[in-house]
Order: C-alpha cells, then sequence, then structure tokens
C-alpha cells in the first residue's frame, strides 16, 4: 500500500522537478503543521466529547432547579388567592 524503496525516490525527484530546490524545504514545512493540526484536531474531538457529557449534566441540574422554582411559584400563587 505504501511506497517502498525505487517508489520513494521516483516522488522525490518528482516532488523537486515540479516545486524546485528552494521550495521544496517550504513544502516539507507546510505539510508538516498540516499533519500537526490533523493530529491536534482529531485529539480535540475526544476532549470535546468529554465536555458535552459535562454540558448534558449542567443541562439536567437547570432543567431540576427551573421545576422546583415553577413549582415554588405555583405555591406562592396559590397562597396569595387563599389569602384574598
Amino acid at each position: 500500500m505504501f511506497p517502498k524503496g525505487f517508489e520513494w525516490v521516483v516522488i522525490l525527484i518528482v516532488a523537486l522537478l515540479i516545486f524546485g530546490p528552494k521550495n521544496l524545504p517550504k513544502l516539507g514545512k507546510s505539510l508538516g503543521k498540516t499533519v500537526k493540526n490533523i493530529r491536534e484536531g482529531m485529539s480535540g474531538e475526544e476532549e470535546s466529547t468529554t465536555e458535552d457529557a459535562e454540558v448534558v449534566e449542567e443541562d439536567d441540574e437547570v432543567a431540576q432547579l427551573e421545576a422546583q422554582l415553577a413549582e415554588a411559584k405555583a405555591k406562592k400563587e396559590a397562597a396569595a388567592k387563599d389569602a384574598e
């Protein structure tokens, strides 16, 4: 699947002819940065999954607090009607 031996030599010669000797180091540098960014992006997805789980837990807590608030508000309104 991956090039071996002679194929690497052919690929390097073609790259040298296409990009020239001055631009070949720049090409290698940009390729390295691209690979680094892709790896960081892939590891970032794992971190975001953990963050998503934390957000879901916080949403559940907010929903519970909203339900308690609505219940307390209903009791207060009921008490106000009874006082009239």
